[in-house]
């Protein structure tokens, strides 16, 4: 208990205190912080650019989860059967998983390009439009490629928890004359109720820490059309030199953060959920 309440001041509580205090300070990161009150938090709830990040994250937030859910609910039930071929695939379809954020950035960005691309090689008129060069597209298109990469971690949680499931029941109820789509929605997702909550969680806050793959695809362009608040957080400190503000957004995210695991934990009653193991 002792270590790991350590591990959590050090890496969690502490990083915080120190980014709350930047954000009442101007900093460039060579120079001293000076104190400078509540300037960069006015400065910074005034902006329009904050309000459009926000928007934007509320979108990739939203958009994710309701792509990344269904999507590995299927897979993750499918791939729980315990035919070999079904283990095969899900070998292959886990490969995204070692895989890092930047390097699959650059394939699909080597791959959507306009000009090199997949469309132009094999004379695909659809995949040859400039998609992440488009205000209206871009941002779907890399919520598309965030899916791609995360849909097989959650997928391996919905299948080790689909493994969970007592076999008594589906026996039960094929006596009972259910189909494998009754046996779905009365059985299955019913018990991967603790799964939904989990893999929602891990989701929806994960959402608030995409950076890496924005960054390397899009840049948060074209314009500001994919500068979401993590992105934006980071431009802010790094590519402009203000640390100060950069905090305040830090903060921001750490705060919205918080609030939606505490609003996913009681609405969904996790608190209060037990095991579904059998035998547990």
């Amino acid at each position: 208990m002792l270590p790991a309440l350590a591990m959590f001041l050090a890496f969690a509580i502490i990083p915080l205190v120190i980014a709350l205090g930047l954000s009442f300070t101007s900093w460039d990161g060579l120079t001293a912080p000076e104190f400078n009150g509540i300037a960069n938090w006015v400065s910074r709830l005034t902006d329009p650019l904050t309000y459009h990040a926000l928007w934007l994250t509320f979108q990739v937030i939203v958009l994710s989860w309701l792509i990344q859910t269904p999507m590995s609910v299927l897979i993750g039930v499918f791939i729980a059967g315990k035919q070999r071929y079904r283990a095969v695939l899900a070998a292959l379809y886990f490969l995204p998983l070692i895989m890092s954020s930047a390097a699959i950035a650059i394939a699909f960005k080597a791959l959507l390009d306009p000009n090199y691309g997949v469309g132009h090689a094999f004379g695909l008129s659809v995949l040859s439009r400039d998609w992440l060069g488009s205000q209206t597209y871009a941002l779907y298109v890399v919520i598309l490629v965030i899916a791609w990469q995360f849909i097989p971690f959650h997928s391996l949680l919905y299948q080790a928890a689909a493994r969970q499931i007592p076999g008594s029941l589906y026996e039960a109820s094929q006596i009972d004359g259910a189909g494998r789509m009754r046996q779905f929605f009365s059985i299955t997702l019913p018990m991967l109720r603790n799964t939904i909550v989990t893999s929602s969680t891990l989701m929806i806050v994960g959402s608030l820490t995409y950076f890496d793959i924005v960054y390397v695809l899009t840049q948060g362009g074209p314009g500001y059309a994919t500068r979401i608040l993590p992105l934006d957080m980071y431009l802010t400190g790094f590519s402009a030199s203000d640390l100060g503000n950069a905090s305040v957004l830090a903060v921001i995210l750490v705060i919205i953060g918080l609030a939606i695991a505490l609003a996913l934990t009681r609405l969904s009653g996790f608190n209060r959920m037990t095991s579904d193991q059998e035998g547990a």
